[in-house]
């Protein structure tokens, strides 16, 4: 018997650590050569990693939550002597079979490695089981798992996941196996009573956290909070869907405010800003990439529309729909998710009264939607109900003065309390 040292390949972006998502293997078991043995998770990625030997494993080096460095031993195993190991992977080189799932990220968009598919990270704190009652939910897993349940004609949907976010484990599928097996109906096991339920942050909920924090912590935020007519605005929306064929192209608002957006950055460019913090440089973008926050099951994520200025708002909507559903369901490509240069925020019908939404760094401005409700109010000397919705927006108050974020705003409110007036030349 010889040994064999697997150790944590460069995943790319210039990544020098990484962060264990989940192991599929356990000291002890038989590995195939090309098994997935886990997954580790970068700022912008979820990798699973494939044995590149057959062998016995005796050593994991670590957790999920862990931070291994490139290059240091991932995986031991015990191999039969004589067998030719593959040489470990250079660094530099994604290993060879490694799948790779687009996640939030502010850089540049990176380069895939060759071979890359996507696939989920495991939301943090979705539910685990789905009732009979509500409607079917996204089955999170390995391709490895989906692949097994292929082959053994099993329904996901049947087994119960112990991993975040109710992920089916390898261990998961393999005790369902054994119970279907035997004819026993697999049964949730109750937690002890009063026992709190540990959740480690990781993944995509680390890297939001991390985020958040430093956000809140390196920019002086300032807070603009205005309210809008959009009485006739919704009068034009309603109109325009009327007149669509396809009902699945609806309007919301938010491409009229995408819209109206574009136009008050002409005037105010100081807003269309991105702080290269390392080169203490702004950068003032002609072009409007507008991130549009996106509630997933994972987590929030900020997919882009890109060169939003070049679109007409039938492509400003159509485009808003299909990246925030990519975001969504995690086939949003890397690109899809970087590089913006303002961003929109809606809390959709929970939206309230007020917000203060937290900047996307490095961007310098955000811009929140509240809840469009009827209210009574004055209108041309007369009590009137109206429909009305406060902007709630931030500004990084290093370089966009209060006067230049309330005048922007004050803008947006002005077309669209008039819409017509959003595309006049």
């Amino acid at each position: 018997m010889s040994e064999y040292i697997f150790k944590l390949p460069d995943l790319g972006e210039g990544t020098v650590e990484s962060e264990i998502g989940e192991w599929f293997i356990k000291v002890g078991d038989l590995v195939n050569e090309e098994d997935i043995v886990g997954t580790m998770m970068t700022d912008k990625a979820a990798v699973e990693l494939s044995s590149p030997v057959t062998g016995t494993v005796t050593r994991l080096a670590g957790e999920p939550g862990d931070i291994v460095a490139v290059g240091a031993p991932l995986v031991v195993f015990e191999t039969e002597s004589g067998r030719d190991a593959p040489p470990t992977e250079p660094v530099g080189a994604a290993p060879e079979g490694a799948a790779i799932r687009s996640d939030s990220g502010r850089d540049g968009p990176p380069t895939e490695p060759v071979g890359a598919v996507p696939v989920e990270a495991p939301p943090v704190g979705a539910a685990s089981r789905r009732d009979d009652s509500e409607p079917p939910k996204r089955i999170i897993t390995s391709p490895a798992i989906r692949r097994r349940a292929k082959e053994a004609g099993v329904d996901l949907a049947d087994v119960y996941g112990t991993g975040p976010g109710g992920r089916i484990l390898r261990k998961d599928f393999d005790l369902y196996l054994k119970q279907r097996a035997t004819g026993v109906t697999p049964m949730r096991a109750a937690p002890l009573p009063g026992k709190p339920k540990e959740i480690k942050v990781i993944g995509v909920r680390r890297i939001i956290a991390e985020r958040m924090s430093a956000a809140k912590r390196e920019i002086p935020h300032f807070a603009y909070v205005e309210e809008v007519d959009v009485t006739e605005l919704e009068a034009l929306r309603r109109h325009l869907n009327d007149k669509l064929v396809d009902k699945s192209a609806r309007l919301t608002l938010l491409p009229f405010l995408a819209s109206a957006l574009i136009v008050a950055l002409r005037e105010y460019p100081q807003c269309n800003v991105t702080y290269d913090k390392e080169r203490n440089v702004l950068l003032q973008h002609e072009a409007v990439h507008l991130g549009v926050a996106t509630q997933t099951a994972s987590g929030l994520k900020v997919p882009v529309v890109s060169h939003a200025q070049a679109k007409s708002l039938h492509e400003l909507g159509a485009e808003i729909r299909r990246v925030s559903e990519a975001a969504r369901d995690n086939s949003a490509k890397k690109n899809e998710l970087a590089g913006s240069t303002i961003t929109i925020t809606s809390l959709g019908k929970l939206g309230g009264i007020v917000s203060t939404p937290v900047i996307n760094a490095p961007e310098v401005a955000i811009i929140g939607v509240n809840k469009a409700v009827e209210r009574p109010v004055v209108f041309n000397g007369q009590v009137t109900v109206r429909l009305m919705m406060n902007l709630s927006s931030s500004f990084d108050h290093r370089f966009v003065d209060g006067y230049d974020a309330a005048a922007m705003i004050q803008r947006i409110r002005e077309m669209l309390e008039h819409p017509a007036t959003i595309f006049l030349p």
